[in-house]
C-alpha cells in the first residue's frame, strides 16, 4: 500500500503542470525580493529626501511604552525596549511592493492575452446560392433548379 502510494505521489509531482508550479513559485519569491529592495533602497530614500528627509522605515507610533521609555529613535530601538508599535512606513513599503508586483502581472497577463488572440477565421466561400422561384439550396454552377427545373441566369 505505500508502495502503491509513493508511485501515485511521484507520478503526481512529475507532472509538467507541478513542475511547472513549483518553478513559478521559486521565481516569485526571488522577483519579491527584488521589487522590496527596489521599493525599500531606490524608491523609499528619494521620496523621504522630497518629503523633508523623512525615513519611512522608522515610520511609527508607540501604542504601549516598552520597558524604557521613549521617544525612541529608530523602530530597532523602541522593539529593542519592548514598545508595542503600529509600522506604517514597513507597512507602506509593503503596500507599494504589492502594486509594483499587481502590475508586473497586469502587463504580464496582457502579453499573455495579447499572444492569444487569434484572428477570426475568413467565413468560407458560399458554395450554394437560392433559387429565385422555390428558394431551395442549389449549387452556384447550377444552370437549372433540380427542385422546381426553373432555369436560372
Amino acid at each position: 500500500m505505500i508502495k502503491n502510494m509513493a508511485a501515485e505521489f511521484k507520478k503526481f509531482i512529475m507532472r509538467g503542470s507541478v513542475i511547472d508550479m513549483a518553478v513559478g513559485i521559486i521565481i516569485g519569491g526571488a522577483f519579491t525580493k527584488i521589487v522590496n529592495s527596489m521599493v525599500a533602497d531606490i524608491m523609499m530614500p528619494p521620496l523621504g529626501l522630497l518629503l523633508g528627509k523623512v525615513d519611512f522605515s522608522n515610520w511609527f507610533v508607540v501604542i504601549k511604552q516598552g520597558a524604557t521609555e521613549g521617544p525612541y529613535a529608530s523602530l530597532a530601538a523602541a522593539q529593542a525596549a519592548g514598545a508595542t508599535t503600529l509600522n506604517i512606513g514597513t507597512f507602506l513599503n509593503a503596500v507599494i511592493s504589492f502594486l509594483i508586483v499587481a502590475f508586473c502581472i497586469f502587463l504580464l497577463i496582457k502579453g499573455i492575452n495579447k499572444l492569444n488572440t487569434h484572428k477570426e477565421e475568413a467565413a468560407p466561400a458560399p458554395t450554394t446560392k437560392k433559387c429565385p422561384y422555390c428558394c431551395t439550396d442549389i449549387p452556384l454552377e447550377a444552370t437549372r433548379c433540380p427542385n422546381c427545373t426553373s432555369e436560372l441566369k
